[in-house]
């Protein structure tokens, strides 16, 4: 049985999320897409780095499946597979991106133990009720193959930036942020192996031209964004 998750009721926000979320990220000058193709292009490269090619993707809190076209083109994938407790939101990511390759279902609705490759999660623990973390954490873990890689994005609570535009977004307000090294204690309690914690979204718009100082940077807690790379043990 899938560990229970309680509930974050994102259904209010299925149709207006996006706007809801620019309505935050237009501090930094850019959209939700440059942040979405940014995540999965640094993914790339690490799992490049650690001889990964992942067909099966699980994409945890898809939400309304705002990543799925920028997984797709991770080199090998074959199909993507998102969740969410939000039934508004499955809905809505059914309509606009479901294929034959790609499909959306509740946690409930999903019982396929150990079939994934690589799972994904972005902006998802911070709205996860404490008490139900270390249950997320063991979803994913079921969900994924032995030697599976867990990619899991959260914002950085150490950016002020990153807190302001979290104080403009409505269904962000309230959410308890995790410092990286919480999110690797929650992953590594959970049975993964941590492999890579790196800092992304360091410079605004107006300050794109110091973007190329980003990748020589990313070991710092600076970026808006950090991700938690760990592995499930196995082959």
């Amino acid at each position: 049985m899938t560990q229970k998750i309680e509930k974050v009721d994102f259904d209010e926000f299925a149709t207006d999320y996006d706007k809801a979320l620019q309505q935050g990220l237009s501090v930094s000058g850019e959209s939700k897409d440059f942040f979405a193709v940014g995540r999965v292009k640094w993914l790339k490269d690490r799992l490049a780095h650690v001889n990964l090619t992942p067909r099966r993707i699980l994409d945890f809190g898809c939400g309304t499946g705002t990543a799925t076209p920028s997984l797709l083109d991770l080199p090998g994938c074959e199909q993507i597979v998102g969740v969410d407790v939000s039934a508004g939101s499955v809905d809505v990511a059914r309509k606009t991106y479901g294929r034959p390759n790609v499909r959306f279902a509740l946690p409930d609705e999903l019982d396929e133990p150990g079939t994934f490759d690589l799972a994904f999660c972005n902006g998802v623990f911070h709205h996860i009720p404490l008490e139900h973390r270390a249950g997320a954490v063991a979803s994913v873990f079921r969900w994924l193959r032995p030697g599976g890689l867990f990619a899991l994005w959260e914002n950085n609570p150490l950016n002020p930036g990153t807190r302001y535009v979290m104080w403009k977004i409505p269904f962000d307000r309230d959410a308890i942020t995790l410092r990286s090294g919480q999110t690797r204690s929650l992953v590594r309690a959970g049975g993964f192996e941590p492999l890579h914690t790196d800092f992304q979204f360091i410079f605004p718009r107006s300050l794109k031209f110091l973007r190329g100082l980003e990748k020589p940077l990313s070991g710092l807690p600076l970026g808006a964004q950090y991700m938690v790379l760990s592995r499930k043990p196995g082959t």
